[in-house]
């Protein structure tokens, strides 16, 4: 059974005290943010860093800006590091490990692009440190640390559990529970009729949560915006639902996108959904599962399922290289 908790359960003196010793790592994937990364990392960085030693390593991952998002988090107190500067282990393999996964491509033409969300958290992974490793997206207005310490409550006061996803209210444009248009009206039905022993999980697309570092080193990382549910549905595969929680963390305020821009988001949860409930194509290093979104008067839209492998093999696979 999947547990719930209350960020409020969590003060900041009861989470310090459970720390024993165990390190913490925030990482914020950001991609033409300035307007509100800065206020994020200040209020982590100042709160539960400076104010109280709770969170010892803040980085954003930023993944091809075209803005001032990295200056401005540089500037608010963060380790800003490119996700192109990245590379694990570049000869590596894992499904489509070259190409961009889950990033619009218009026409199917495969211009260049970013390499998508889930690609910048998997390489956040890669360069932090903490035994704890927290995701928080960096486009959430009026932040408050309690989208941290709530997310690191569960991991560090239940030896139990291993992974937590944040879930809240989301209004939109002012609206009381009319945000998340792509998780009411793909993901929920998804998960109804694919993966029902998922259905308790309040947000499944949310870009909010934490893990202990073994669990996201274990798990592969979807390229594109399917992360969050890949790593829902493959750390429940892993470890089991009873080793997962949720955490209210209130209500949640961002940049809430027009619907035209929703179109491609959620036919990437969709074939996370497919893929891993097994009815979708054979993925392949050569020809990745691709799905052409065309619209009526628009251009059409290629979106690419690919992933990047569990760091674990990546490791594993570099040390026998280097031994043979």
């Amino acid at each position: 059974m999947l547990r719930s908790f209350d960020h409020r359960e969590f003060p900041l003196a009861r989470l310090i005290e459970a720390k024993r010793g165990r390190t913490i790592s925030v990482c914020l994937p950001a991609r033409n943010e300035a307007a509100t990364v800065g206020q994020v990392v200040k209020a982590i960085r100042t709160a539960l860093m400076v104010q109280a030693p709770l969170v010892d390593e803040l980085i954003v991952v930023d993944d091809g800006s075209t803005d001032a998002t990295a200056a401005v988090a540089r500037a608010a107190g963060a380790d800003v590091v490119a996700a192109s500067a990245i590379t694990p282990d570049p000869s590596s393999g894992g499904p489509s490990a070259g190409s961009p996964g889950g990033t619009a491509s218009p026409g199917g033409k495969g211009q260049a692009s970013p390499g998508g969300k889930g690609q910048a958290m998997w390489k956040a992974v890669h360069v932090s440190n903490g035994d704890l490793v927290v995701f928080c997206d960096a486009d959430i207005r009026q932040f408050a640390p309690h989208f941290i310490t709530g997310l690191l409550g569960p991991l560090l006061c239940r030896d139990d559990v291993v992974f937590v996803k944040g879930f809240y209210e989301r209004p939109l444009d002012g609206r009381p529970a009319e945000g998340g248009r792509v998780t009411e009206l793909v993901a929920r039905p998804l998960i109804a009729a694919l993966l029902p022993h998922l259905a308790a999980m309040t947000q499944p697309l949310a870009g909010e949560y934490a893990a202990r570092r073994e669990v996201f080193e274990e798990v592969p990382f979807v390229d594109g915006y399917g992360v969050d549910l890949g790593l829902v549905i493959d750390v429940a595969e892993r470890w089991g639902v009873a080793a997962m929680a949720q955490c209210d963390l209130g209500e949640r305020i961002h940049r809430n996108r027009p619907l035209s821009d929703l179109g491609p988001q959620a036919l990437a949860v969709v074939q996370v959904a497919l893929s891993r409930a097994g009815l979708a194509p054979q993925m392949t290093n050569l020809v990745p599962w691709q799905s052409r979104l065309v619209r009526p008067g628009e251009e059409a839209v290629t979106i690419t399922l690919s992933e990047r492998p569990a760091l674990a093999s990546v490791a594993v696979e570099a040390a026998q290289r280097k031994t043979a």
